[in-house]
């Protein structure tokens, strides 16, 4: 739209930075500002990118939506309860993080990220028998707020048996507290209901995954 407001580069002062989150004053007009917190440095905000570098940039984050499919069982979507310290509690949650820089290098970066973190919440490694496709290659999940965005990428584990799922691998302040291996019925139970097994609302992201698995778009 050639009247949306531009944001350049030196129209951005840095409100506060720290190592995983920065505020960002973004003055848009002589007088009039926009506060956007974000994970991104200064010179990579998603508001002062071209439209080509825009529809380019990876994602901050990613998002797995995880199923098992078992010979001989019905397939069941992985999930975890993981304790989300702005809410204050444990929060239904898929296989989740940020990119590293050390992802950005890899062919796909997303797939390399998803595949680690795969790892690190549920201690299973891809094996040449699963797949793993994307489903969205960036959403943002509160733009009124902030430009963190996350790829959705979905995994099927096609084993002859069920993996051992384990949460020993957290690192830095990642705190879990067992899984749910949800069936079809179990999933659009939750939709239905908006709220967890016990009654705590859950992040978008595990909306998505609880979507994908229960309506069959997965297949």
């Amino acid at each position: 739209m050639e009247n949306r407001p531009i944001i350049k580069k030196e129209q951005v002062e840095t409100v506060y930075d720290s190592r995983f989150i920065k505020v960002f004053d973004l003055q848009y007009e002589p007088g009039k500002h926009y506060f956007d917190a974000t994970r991104r440095a200064k010179d990579n905000l998603a508001a002062v990118k071209s439209d080509e570098e825009f529809r380019q940039m990876l994602p901050d984050a990613v998002s797995c939506v995880v199923i098992l499919k078992i010979r001989g069982q019905e397939p069941r979507l992985c999930l975890s309860r993981e304790y989300r310290y702005p809410a204050g509690h444990f929060l239904l949650s898929v296989p989740a993080g940020l990119l590293d820089p050390e992802d950005a290098t890899e062919e796909n970066p997303v797939f390399h990220a998803a595949a680690r973190e795969l790892l690190e919440e549920t201690g299973i490694t891809l094996e040449e028998s699963d797949s793993i496709r994307l489903v969205n290659p960036l959403v943002f999940s509160t733009p009124g707020m902030t430009d963190e965005s996350n790829a959705l990428v979905q995994i099927i584990l096609n084993r002859e048996e069920m993996p051992k799922v384990s949460q020993e691998g957290a690192v830095g302040t990642e705190c879990f507290d067992g899984f749910l291996l949800l069936t079809k019925e179990e999933a659009q139970k939750i939709l239905k209901d908006g709220v967890d097994d016990q009654g705590f609302f859950y992040p978008l992201y595990t909306w998505a995954a609880l979507m994908c698995f229960a309506t069959g778009m997965w297949k």
